[in-house]
């Protein structure tokens, strides 16, 4: 469906940031030892009174202001999150009541760290036939709640905020070109989970405990993203009117690990300088990722009329998926 433009972009994230040498103030490593196996210098950890729905709001009223746009003309609005505010309600109802998008349908979206991708497939998909003109899509986290402290091998790696983007049905040839999601419930969960379940949730607003944390297997995490990156670029590419990979102008990929981008790279054989990466000052987000590394590419001017962009995530599920847009 062509004609679906992302007509504007948003940021929140908490003001809190962390460094290397913060975490190394309560767990055994070191800034060498987190930069030279993921990137990360710094990350935005969430104060004890901020939520998933404060960055998703936050993000939205980014986008709104620079689409120029009113909230009441929102038709939908899809909040790709593994950290929701609540069990219930849904914080896409949360977010719609904060921003006062009064006329839209709300809900949310669970694909880790695919959720913004799948969120935008999904929006795209509903217009206009569904009756849906403009759509909001948020991927936003609050991962510090489900983090073991303890644990360097992941509390060095997730962060808390997220973007939003506003959908457009406005006609033309730009806009998004065609996406791609795949999902493999085959691969064991403690790859990549969050144990164990929902009935062992700690209080409202506590810090979780270690028996409620994400676990992770690194390795077979990054191996998954090393093929996972070049085939959601690859299978979204091949869903449009004759693109390839040399029409491409700009790669935003999952902000999980710098080396996985960089092998991702590599494998599709393309220049690391048409990568936009920004996990250097966010860490990892999950759903949070890409849209505010799209937000900041799109504010500084980086991506331009015309551009063809690659959004291309990955994450727990196992999922990934990619988004091709002609800007």
């Amino acid at each position: 469906m062509k004609g679906n433009r992302i007509i504007g972009t948003g940021t929140g994230v908490p003001s809190r940031i962390v460094t290397n040498d913060d975490l190394a103030k309560i767990v055994d490593t070191s800034d060498e030892w987190i930069v030279s196996r993921t990137g990360i210098r710094e990350r935005r950890i969430a104060e004890e009174h901020e939520t998933t729905s404060d960055f998703s709001a936050r993000a939205a009223m980014g986008a709104i202001k620079m689409s120029g746009i009113e909230p009441e003309e929102i038709d939908l609005i899809i909040v790709a999150t593994l950290s929701p505010d609540r069990l219930l309600p849904a914080t896409s109802c949360i977010v719609q009541g904060k921003i006062g998008a009064k006329n839209a349908s709300c809900f949310d979206l669970e694909a880790a760290c695919s959720g913004f991708v799948y969120g935008l497939s999904v929006a795209n998909g509903m217009m206009p036939d569904q009756g849906v003109r403009t759509a909001l899509v948020i991927g936003a986290e609050t991962l510090s709640r489900v983090l073991d402290w303890t644990d360097r091998n992941t509390c060095v790696l997730f962060a808390d905020g997220g973007g939003a983007a506003i959908l457009r049905h406005e006609g033309g040839n730009n806009g998004i070109l065609s996406t791609y999601m795949r999902s493999d419930g085959s691969a064991p969960p403690p790859w990549l989970a969050v144990e164990p379940g929902v009935a062992d949730l700690s209080p409202l607003g506590d810090r979780v405990s270690k028996d409620f944390a994400i676990t992770m297997e690194g390795k077979e995490v990054f191996k998954f993203g090393v093929r996972a990156l070049p085939d959601a670029v690859m299978g979204a590419l091949d869903r449009t009117e004759g693109l390839t990979l040399n029409d491409v102008d700009w790669i935003i990929p999952h902000q999980a690990n710098l080396r996985i981008i960089d092998a991702a790279a590599k494998a599709l054989d393309i220049s690391r300088e048409k990568f936009i990466v920004n996990l250097e000052k966010y860490g990892n987000t999950s759903a949070g990722t890409i849209p505010i590394a799209l937000d900041e590419a799109h504010r500084d001017g980086r991506i331009k009329k015309g551009d063809i962009v690659a959004l291309a995530g990955f994450g727990a599920g196992l999922t990934w998926g990619g988004v091709i847009i002609r800007w």
